[in-house]
C-alpha cells in the first residue's frame, strides 16, 4: 500500500501517491477476479457452449450462453461466481469406474487397479468460462453399501449429480435411480443438474453401446438427466464431459448471482408505499423493496 507523506518538503507527491494507491486497490479488486495458482490448462478454457452428447437426452439444446451471462462475463459483473467452488458428487454402484473417471479428467491418468473408494475423496479442478474463473469441486463417493451412510452426508449441497453406471453391466443401470434418490433425498429440490454416465465405453463394440444407449437415454428421459458415455480408459469424450457439467453450472450460478442482486435492490417506478407515522411531515413516504427478477 502506498501511503502520501505528510512531510511537507514531499507533498508535491502526495497526489501521485494517492493515484498510486487507488491504482493498486483497484488491481486487487480485478485480481479477486483471476484464478489462484497458475494458469488453467488450454483444455479448461470454454469460451463457447459446450455440446451436449446426445439431443435425445441433454438438459439444454442451445448453443450459447444466456444473453444475461454474456453480458455479465463482458463486464466482469459476476459477483463471487469466479471465488466459489460449484460442488459435483459422482455416485453409483462399487467398480462402475466412478474413481477412474474423476482421475481421467483431473489428473489424465488411468490405473486398471484402483482399490475401492473409502468413504469419500474429492479434487478441484478450475476452469476460465468466458474469461471468467471458476472451480467445480468434484466428490468421489464410495459405491459400498457399508460407506453409504458415510458418503450421503457428501451429497448435501451438490449444484451436480452424476449417477455413474458401467455400460457392460446393465444392473448397475438399473441401481442408478436409488442412487440419484438418495442424492436427492440431501438437497432441495430441483437445485441440481443430473447427468447419467456410462463408463468403459472402450469395452463394447459400437453396435452393443448403441444397444445399451438405448435403454440408457429412457432412463436418463425419466431422471430429467443428460445421458453420456465416456471412457477413462482412452479418455474418449471425458473432457467433453466434464466441460459441459462446468458450463452449466457455471451459467446456473451466474443467473442466480444476478437474481440475488436484482432481489436486493429497491423497487423502481410504481409500487406500495409506506406512510411514516409521527415524520415531520405526512408526505415524508418511502418505498418497500421489492424483488426484482434478472429474466
Amino acid at each position: 500500500m502506498v501511503i502520501a507523506a505528510a512531510n511537507p518538503a514531499r507533498s508535491g507527491r502526495a497526489e501521485s501517491g494517492s493515484s498510486a494507491a487507488a491504482a493498486e486497490r483497484s488491481g486487487r479488486m480485478r485480481s479477486s477476479l483471476l484464478p489462484l495458482g497458475p494458469p488453467v490448462s488450454r483444455d479448461r478454457i470454454i469460451s463457447s457452449f459446450p455440446k451436449w452428447y446426445t439431443p435425445d437426452a441433454c438438459l439444454q439444446l442451445k448453443e450459447h450462453f444466456h444473453g444475461q451471462v454474456n453480458a455479465a462475463c463482458q463486464r466482469r459483473n459476476t459477483g463471487t461466481v469466479g471465488l466459489s467452488l460449484s460442488k459435483v458428487v459422482v455416485v453409483g454402484d462399487l467398480y462402475v469406474g466412478k474413481t477412474s473417471l474423476i482421475h481421467r479428467f483431473c489428473k489424465n491418468v488411468f490405473d486398471h487397479d484402483y482399490k475401492a473408494t473409502i468413504g469419500v475423496d474429492f479434487e478441484i479442478e478450475r476452469f476460465e468460462i468466458a474469461g471468467i474463473p471458476y472451480s467445480l469441486q468434484i466428490w468421489d463417493t464410495a459405491g459400498q453399501e457399508k460407506f453409504k451412510c458415510i458418503a450421503s452426508a457428501y451429497y448435501r449441497g451438490a449444484q451436480v449429480i452424476i449417477t455413474a453406471f458401467d455400460l457392460t453391466d446393465v444392473q448397475t443401470l438399473e441401481h442408478t435411480r436409488q442412487w440419484l434418490d438418495d442424492a436427492l433425498r440431501e438437497n432441495e429440490p430441483g437445485s441440481c443438474f443430473v447427468f447419467l454416465v456410462g463408463t468403459k465405453k472402450d469395452l463394447l463394440s459400437r453396435a452393443a453401446c448403441e444397444q445399451t444407449e438405448v435403454e440408457a437415454v429412457h432412463l436418463a428421459n425419466s431422471m430429467q438427466a443428460e445421458y453420456w458415455s465416456v471412457s477413462a480408459k482412452t479418455g474418449e469424450n471425458v473432457n467433453a464431459f466434464f466441460s459441459r457439467v462446468a458450463a452449466l453450472a457455471f451459467e446456473q450460478a451466474v443467473l442466480q448471482s444476478l437474481e440475488r442482486r436484482s432481489s436486493s435492490q429497491p423497487q423502481v417506478g410504481d409500487g406500495d408505499l409506506i406512510r411514516m407515522e409521527g415524520s415531520p411531515s405526512d408526505t415524508q413516504e418511502t418505498k418497500r423493496p421489492s424483488s426484482l427478477g434478472c429474466c
